[in-house]
């Protein structure tokens, strides 16, 4: 496979990827602003995919339906949901021949879905959640789509590839925005609803209740969100699928390139698995999620670099 071609696969993957995690996240804060008594503030959200400044983020704050247009559908926000799902349609453009015909109408349906005038009326005028819930709904359509038709060669490998390393990276995220709105004080703030919100944003509340059965623990939360390996949203599972994936690419890769990328990603799981989560000190935890989050950047960094000819 030609590495433009390779590096476009890998780019729909990871476009898909945050868009169906973004939309979960904002779904879930917006329901959160409904929730709590005190004002709510959507700073640590618009600062990580707004692409706002800090002043410029003070102004948005105050109204759900600026941060809707600024995260949905701002054609200016490289970030917002508009330009993901457009350039994930124009990167399928791009590889018909390596998609079936099933993903790529999946992928041309949700671009024109999106371009609707009639959905920015309906999130304005209407029910946001039902507006944000049908394009969730478009996200799965294509994740089954991709799943059931796909064929199991380099293009899916690419995909998934880029797919979880983006779950990783959208997981860190996740976690830093809903932690940072109790300032990283993670036992004096054991009660806090921002726990429960951390996992609706990760789809993960019913299942924590199913595995931890009912016992409600900060530390819990943390485990299964960073470690458990049967969860599909937490950093080690989204890790183990990337080099589980990888390896399907040893034999066609130069052994010097392999062993690099393989090296960040071992490298990068193992901080995560064998990290105690109990043994954080306070104010450590957001720098250990910032390492995190660089180092998945620089597995992609390698990526780019040894299979896509990107220096």
């Amino acid at each position: 496979m030609l590495s433009r071609v390779a590096e476009t696969i890998f780019w729909l993957g990871r476009y898909m990827e945050r868009t169906n995690g973004m939309l979960q996240v904002i779904r879930t804060s917006y329901i959160s602003s409904q929730d709590e008594v005190s004002d709510y503030s959507w700073q640590p959200l618009l600062l990580t995919y707004g692409n706002l400044k800090k002043e410029a983020v003070k102004g948005l704050d105050e109204s759900s339906l600026l941060i809707f247009d600024q995260l949905i559908f701002n054609r200016e926000n490289p970030s917002s949901i508009f330009n993901n799902v457009t350039t994930s349609r124009e990167n399928a453009r791009a590889i018909q021949d390596h998609i079936t015909k099933e993903v790529w109408q999946c992928l041309n349906d949700y671009y024109h879905a999106i371009r609707d005038v009639q959905l920015e009326k309906q999130i304005k005028f209407a029910d946001p959640i039902s507006v944000i819930d049908n394009l969730i709904k478009y996200c799965f359509l294509y994740t089954g789509t991709m799943d059931m038709t796909m064929p199991r060669g380099e293009g899916f490998t690419y995909l998934n590839i880029g797919k979880f390393l983006e779950r990783a990276v959208l997981t860190t995220d996740v976690i830093r925005i809903k932690l940072s709105e109790i300032n990283y004080e993670l036992e004096e703030q054991e009660e806090a609803p921002e726990w429960k919100y951390l996992l609706y944003s990760l789809y993960g509340y019913e299942q924590y209740f199913k595995i931890y059965r009912g016992n409600f623990k900060p530390e819990f939360v943390l485990q299964m969100v960073l470690q458990n390996t049967f969860y599909p949203h937490s950093i080690l599972y989204s890790l183990e699928q990337v080099d589980l994936y990888f390896k399907r690419l040893r034999t066609a890769s130069l052994p010097a390139s392999y062993q690099e990328v393989e090296f960040i990603i071992g490298k990068t799981m193992n901080a995560v698995k064998y990290r105690k989560i109990d043994s954080f000190e306070p104010g450590e935890f957001n720098k250990y999620l910032l390492e995190l989050r660089s180092s998945l950047f620089q597995i992609a960094q390698s990526f780019s670099k040894n299979y896509f000819g990107i220096s």
